[in-house]
């Protein structure tokens, strides 16, 4: 049979059910109950079926069946009802638009994947939810923000797992038009499309689709189009796919025709083009070049237009190992740029941003998170702990300067309170609390019992215990055609076990099988005769990453001991719609990476929403929020030996911590079953993490912290044609210029006693050569605290030195600087004195990476 040539046939609704088109139109329905009960409310059979996709069940759906909907005037009320509901959602101002003072008349926020529904399988994990939450919070709070990524025709891939526990990968096509997606046209309906110049006199063509989240536009550029060549065509075909070359071709198109995209898209819609752009992790850094390049044809030159663009750019990295840095050969980097893709952007202008050009980087390469930092004059990790950890992987970027000095800030993340909580927690809130609202309610409150809290647990362990043997049926009957399911299968997990979740990307640092570190001590675990567990797991390893098949081999291989069967299983194809009935179900999420290697972990945040208590090495989110009672630490061994040791290690303390701790405060139960330590926990978990968890806690943090400076600077740059950008780049050039004969000549000190003591004043007098620049231009401060070490100081306090003015100076001769450090605290003292560049435009005094430091 030749190949099947397939395509979606969309319904014709009954004129009383119009509205329902617009429902589903707007995947504002991924995070809005109401809406989801509505088209439920079709068929609730098939909703289930075609995993809650109103598109999907609209197409599917009996006509008959809407025909006789579309008689019953309750439900073409509520249908109405909801609709204006929704246009009321995307009309009323929200928190943004009541903001007082200055901020960015439009946003544009860049990612290689975006997970936002299970119907629009756009992500491969983590940085992709992330970004979908991004936008749903955006929304929630009234940003003008559109999001820009790549629409992949297969999105990542669809896990299988053959009997031996080998992960086998399949690629579905998708068809967008059987999607909640529409192709972007202009007024005269041809599809816009943008363009981008290749070698060799070639063009990569995408189209432009768009959808709906909510009041946000998420922009989805589109390679396999009739005007392309065939090998073109495959540049979007999956997510993470293909060579460096094809690896390449997605970030130009992301960044390059991601930004012609909105430029587009502002223009035809009468908006604002942003002057924020924020670019979530390096894959989309190739923005800059094209804003640039823009500036660059109104009359800038490149450092010009460089500080026009760095002004408006937010980066976020989200790796904490430079193994996951995308880095591409500098001559294949050179072979495009040497063409008409950037009009007026010197190749070599362009592969200086990329340089690794520090001490351990490589000639060879160009990477993408160094050009994100050096094109973004704000930055960010997405925790604290993640944030110390790219300041110190980073810190060659900015020679002679301490990590702490790295202007690169963190926000942690947070996660979509309602795409994430569970419906029976969010009835229960509403019932008892007035407000379905889960992540503001007050969960301390009298008015929601213990056996409230421990009944809705119960619901939801029940809930996600069911669905697990559903998937676990339907993948072997996916394996055994016409067979029928064992029985055992129907009794896979307890609802009234303890259930341990884990479930996330599978790179070896992650460590899935820690748990299986003494194999008898977890089999034990699992079959307590009192305190027994049960261990749930998912989680999909890169197709190209053999070893990280291998774990989930290893789990899998475990789990197949009849003795344990019902009590540890591995769920295939891992994704949002398993994942919103996991976090609810399990009562403990797990976690236990290599510290410090996660960069934030936000399943974790994800479970807590629901109730779940985390059990996790101090890692990403954990430590800031970890306090005792919401969960339990497990002990680090960053000390040991070697790996093997500190796997051990770390393993015996998480058997010990489930075997002591966490099984038997789950099993102490009063008179009416409850366990009160348990639930008490629930509450305080609920009460204390919800609000701080939130993506709207994380995106009003970017507002403030981020993109209002962002579109300051870039207000600056750009008033009154350019100004301050040129002189701002007339100026770093004369700084950069002189800087190699700026130096601390000489330090005086005096004042304290022979045996100083807390109350003595320190005077300091500091000659510095400044190499043909005047005071104004930098500034000499003294840097102290408390000294550790040979060259290390804590508690750093930087105080500024001032210029003594003197009728004239020495032709070439040294300016005095002068100034008093109080003593204020007892111990061991440490000061030296520095030179940094000073200007207004400058977010940090190591921004440009220059410092003289006192012999």
């Amino acid at each position: 049979m030749k190949a099947i040539r397939k395509f979606t046939v969309r319904a014709v609704l009954p004129g009383p059910l119009a509205a329902l088109e617009e429902l589903a139109g707007n995947l504002r329905w991924s995070w809005h109950e109401p809406t989801r009960q509505l088209f439920e409310r079709i068929a609730p059979e098939l909703w289930r079926e075609i995993g809650a996709d109103p598109v999907a069940l609209l197409g599917a759906v009996d006509p008959r069946r809407l025909d006789e909907l579309a008689q019953d005037h309750d439900y073409v009320a509520q249908v109405e009802s909801t609709r204006d509901g929704l246009r009321d959602y995307l009309d009323r101002p929200r928190w943004y638009q009541g903001l007082e003072g200055e901020k960015p008349a439009a946003i544009a926020y860049f990612s290689p994947e975006f997970g936002i529904a299970a119907a629009l399988p756009q992500y491969s994990g983590g940085l992709g939810i992330l970004a979908g939450d991004h936008l749903k919070s955006a929304s929630d709070l009234g940003l003008p923000l559109v999001g820009v990524g790549l629409f992949y025709r297969a999105g990542y891939f669809s896990q299988a797992i053959s009997p031996d526990g080998w992960q086998m990968e399949s690629y579905p096509l998708l068809d967008p038009d059987g999607l909640p997606l529409a192709v972007l046209r202009r007024a005269d309906g041809s599809a816009v499309q943008v363009s981008l110049a290749l070698p060799d006199d070639r063009t990569l063509h995408a189209r432009v689709w768009q959808a709906k989240v909510g009041r946000v536009r998420l922009l989805l550029l589109d390679a396999d189009i009739p005007e392309n060549a065939d090998d073109l065509r495959l540049v979007t075909d999956r997510l993470y796919g293909g060579g460096g070359e094809h690896r390449l071709l997605q970030e130009l198109l992301l960044g390059i025709g991601g930004a012609r995209a909105v430029k587009l898209w502002s223009s035809l819609h009468g908006l604002p083009e942003p002057d924020v752009f924020h670019t979530n992790e390096g894959h989309a850094g190739f923005l800059g070049l094209e804003r640039i390049s823009s500036l660059i044809g109104e009359g800038l030159n490149f450092q010009e237009a460089l500080q026009v663009a760095r002004a408006g750019t937010v980066f976020t990295t989200h790796t904490p190992v430079a193994a996951g840095i995308d880095r591409f050969e500098r001559s294949l980097v050179r072979r495009y740029f040497g063409t008409d893709l950037l009009p007026g952007v010197d190749v070599e202008d362009l592969l200086a941003l990329g340089a690794e050009s520090y001490s351990g980087g490589s000639s060879e390469v160009f990477n993408m998170a160094v050009m994100g930092l050096r094109l973004g004059q704000h930055a960010n990790g997405v925790s604290t702990l993640h944030g110390e950890v790219s300041r110190r992987m980073f810190n060659g970027l900015w020679p002679g300067f301490d990590s702490a000095d790295v202007p690169i800030t963190s926000i942690t993340n947070g996660v979509h309170a309602q795409s994430w909580t569970d419906p029976a927690l969010k009835s229960l809130a509403n019932a008892k609390l007035g407000t379905s609202d889960t992540s503001t309610a007050n969960w301390a409150s009298p008015d929601v019992s213990d056996q409230d809290l421990w009944s809705v647990r119960g619901q939801m362990r029940l809930q996600f215990v069911e669905d697990a043997r559903r998937r676990l049926h339907n993948a072997w009957r996916d394996q055994n055609p016409g067979g029928i399911p064992p029985a055992w299968m129907g009794r896979v997990f307890d609802p009234n076990v303890l259930t341990i979740g884990f479930a996330r990307r599978v790179p070896t640092y992650k460590r899935l099988t820690l748990m299986l570190h003494d194999p008898e001590r977890l089999r034990a675990l699992l079959l307590h005769p009192e305190h027994p567990i049960q261990i749930v797991i998912a989680g999909k390893s890169h197709p190209a990453d053999e070893e990280g098949k291998r774990l989930i081999q290893k789990i899998v291989q475990f789990a197949a001991d009849p003795a344990l069967r019902t009590r540890i299983a591995f769920l295939p194809d891992y994704n949002i719609a398993m994942a919103q009935l996991m976090y609810p179900g399990t009562d403990v999420w797990l976690n236990n990476p290599l510290r410090p290697l996660e960069a934030c972990g936000t399943s974790g945040m994800k479970a807590a929403l629901n109730g779940a208590l985390n059990l996790s090495i101090l890692d990403g989110w954990w430590p800031e929020y970890y306090d005792g009672k919401n969960g339990w630490a497990i002990p680090s061994a960053d000390s040991a030996g070697d790996s093997a040791e500190r796997d051990r290690l770390e393993a015996e303390a998480l058997y010990d911590l489930i075997e002591h701790q966490v099984a038997p405060t789950f099993y102490e139960r009063n008179g009416d079953d409850v366990p009160e330590r348990w639930v008490s926990n629930i509450r305080h978990t609920l009460s204390t993490l919800s609000p701080a968890l939130s993506a709207d806690r994380m995106v009003s943090e970017y507002v403030q912290r981020l993109y209002r400076p962002a579109g300051h600077y870039e207000a600056l740059m750009s008033a009154n044609n350019y100004r301050a950008a040129r002189e701002l780049a007339a100026w770093k050039g004369r700084i950069v210029s002189a800087w190699p004969q700026v130096a601390v000549t000489h330090v005086e000190s005096g004042g304290v006693s022979s045996v100083p003591e807390v109350g003595d004043e320190l005077h300091l007098r500091a000659h510095v050569q400044l190499g043909g620049l005047v005071a104004e231009d930098v500034t000499v401060e003294v840097v102290y605290g408390k000294s550790v070490g040979t060259d290390e100081l804590r508690d750093v306090v930087n105080q500024a030195l001032e210029p003594v003015l003197v009728k004239e100076a020495p032709a070439g001769g040294a300016t005095l600087f002068t100034g008093t450090v109080e003593l204020d605290r007892a111990g061991t003292f440490g000061y030296t004195v520095r030179v940094v560049p000073k200007n207004d435009l400058l977010i940090s005094p190591a921004e440009m990476g220059l410092v003289a430091v006192a012999g």
